[in-house]
C-alpha cells in the first residue's frame, strides 16, 4: 500500500506542471463548467494508457524514430495552435456565469486525448520514467507490482484531473464575465504559445 501512494503521488508531481492541458482544462472548466475540465484530463489520461501499453508490450522503439518524432511535433504543432486560435476567436461568445453547458462532452474528451496524443513530450516522460520503473519492477517485484505500480500514477493522474476541474469550474460559477474572458484569453495564449514551441522543435528536428 506505501508503493501505491509512492506512485500516487509521482502521478499528481508529472501532472500538475502547467502545460496544455491544464490550459486547456482551464479554458473549458470557466467557460462550461466542470465535467467538460474533467473529460479534457480523461482524454489525455486514456492517450497515457496508450504510450504506457505500448512501452508494456516493447513497441517503444518506434516512438522515438525520427520520422515519428517529426510527425507528432508537426501535428502537435497543428492541435495546439487551431486549439488556441479556436479559443481566442470565441472570447466574444463567452457563456454568461453560471449557465448549463452547451458544448458536447465527447469533444472536450477529444481534444484532450489528441493533445496528450501528440504531445512528444509526453513520450519521453513514458520512454523515460514509466520505462525505468517498469524495469525496475519487473525485475525486484515481479509483473504483479508493475500493474500496482501503474495504477498509483493512474489514481495520481485521475486526482488532479479532479482537482482541475473543480478549480476551473469555481471560475464558472463564480467569477463574472470579465474573468471567465481572461482566463480563456490567457488558456488560448498558452495553447498557441505551446504550438510554436512545437513548430520549432519540429522545424530543428528536420534540419538536424
Amino acid at each position: 500500500m506505501h508503493a501505491f501512494f509512492t506512485y500516487m503521488f509521482l502521478g499528481i508531481s508529472l501532472s500538475a506542471p502547467i502545460g496544455p492541458i491544464n490550459a486547456a482544462q482551464l479554458d473549458k472548466g470557466a467557460r462550461f463548467g466542470f465535467t467538460h475540465a474533467w473529460l479534457i484530463g480523461l482524454g489525455a489520461m486514456f492517450a497515457d494508457l496508450l504510450y504506457m501499453l505500448l512501452i508494456y508490450f516493447g513497441l517503444a522503439h518506434f516512438l522515438s524514430t525520427p520520422f515519428m518524432k517529426t510527425f507528432l511535433w508537426v501535428f502537435g504543432c497543428f492541435v495546439l495552435i487551431y486549439t488556441g486560435v479556436e479559443t481566442l476567436k470565441n472570447l466574444k461568445q463567452m457563456p454568461e456565469v453560471g449557465t448549463r453547458e452547451v458544448q458536447s462532452g465527447v469533444s472536450s474528451f477529444r481534444s484532450g486525448f489528441l493533445m496528450a496524443l501528440m504531445n512528444p513530450l509526453n513520450i519521453l516522460f513514458w520512454l523515460g520514467i514509466y520505462g525505468s520503473i517498469l524495469a525496475e519492477s519487473v525485475q525486484n517485484h515481479g509483473v504483479t507490482q508493475v500493474l500496482w505500480h501503474s495504477l498509483g500514477i493512474f489514481a495520481g493522474i485521475l486526482l488532479w484531473d479532479f482537482v482541475m476541474a473543480a478549480l476551473a469550474s469555481s471560475f464558472h460559477k463564480f467569477g463574472n464575465h470579465a474573468t471567465l474572458q481572461t482566463i480563456s484569453a490567457l488558456a488560448g495564449l498558452s495553447l498557441v504559445g505551446f504550438g510554436l514551441y512545437f513548430g520549432y522543435q519540429a522545424f530543428v528536428q528536420l534540419t538536424s
